[in-house]
């Protein structure tokens, strides 16, 4: 029996379930790269009494149900965000799969995507994107694209159409555009290609712009107060890499054009 001779349900469970245990690396990776530390030591422990997490109370999603959010040695909550990430992430791995197959087109878009999972909850608590995920991910997607259906010079023509429009706009308006979003889009554009980058931009912008402008209204935050634009970008290129192909095509035909 082969993946291919599998019923179509148990290749989506058995994706959720990565795309779980992934979301519970994701966890350590959004805590502690911004800061410098090791992702892989030490083990798991809870924040507020150091207890180390037991292998039963670190199953993803599961264990924070078990426990109802609450710490088993010292009874302190765990943040709800934990399995929230864990949750977003299966869902979007289930995703993957669904629309591209249990194949190696999925395996390196299920990186890409858990990448951007990282990028968008590092840049909500610290206001960075870190080199390591943005220009890591950039050189990935330059590796690999021969793999993808894009090829190298789609790789190339992306990473140049996707860095290269928000440096412009970073040199032309100083202070609007930060050098993480810069290398982030580098790197969407060597996964994704020049036109989904461009719906890439249009989603994160019309989606940044909306959220903006309702916590202005709604909260009272100034037009100061800086919103980061890296979770709106990642939003908007898992939404492209996913359905785009889909939501160009359905455009097009509105308006009379074949595409």
């Amino acid at each position: 029996m082969t993946f291919s001779t599998l019923p179509s349900w148990f290749l989506l469970a058995y994706a959720f379930i990565i795309g779980a245990c992934a979301g519970s690396f994701l966890n350590v990776v959004i805590y502690r790269l911004p800061m410098g530390r090791s992702i892989v030591r030490p083990g798991s422990h809870c924040f507020a009494c150091g207890s180390p997490v037991r292998w039963s109370d670190n199953i993803p999603l599961v264990s924070w149900l078990v426990l109802m959010g609450f710490c088993r040695d010292c009874g302190q909550p765990i943040s709800p965000r934990y399995f929230f990430v864990e949750l977003l992430t299966a869902l979007i791995t289930l995703n993957v799969v669904a629309v591209h197959g249990f194949t190696m087109m999925a395996a390196l878009y299920c990186l890409f995507a858990w990448g951007l999972i990282a990028i968008t909850f590092i840049d909500l608590d610290f206001q960075i994107i870190p080199d390591e995920i943005s220009l890591g991910g950039a050189l990935l997607g330059l590796m690999v694209s021969p793999l993808l259906p894009l090829g190298f010079y789609g790789a190339i023509t992306g990473a140049l159409a996707g860095g290269g429009i928000f440096f412009a706009i970073a040199t032309l308006y100083p202070g609007g555009m930060g050098g993480g979003d810069i290398k982030l889009m580098a790197a969407v554009g060597a996964f994704l290609g020049w036109k989904l980058t461009l719906l890439t931009i249009l989603l994160g912008s019309v989606t940044g712009a909306i959220i903006g402008v309702t916590a202005i209204v709604a909260f009272g935050r100034g037009r100061k107060d800086k919103i980061p634009f890296g979770p709106f970008l990642a939003a908007g290129a898992v939404t492209a890499m996913l359905w785009g192909d889909k939501l160009v095509g359905a455009y097009l035909a509105s308006i009379g054009v074949q595409g």
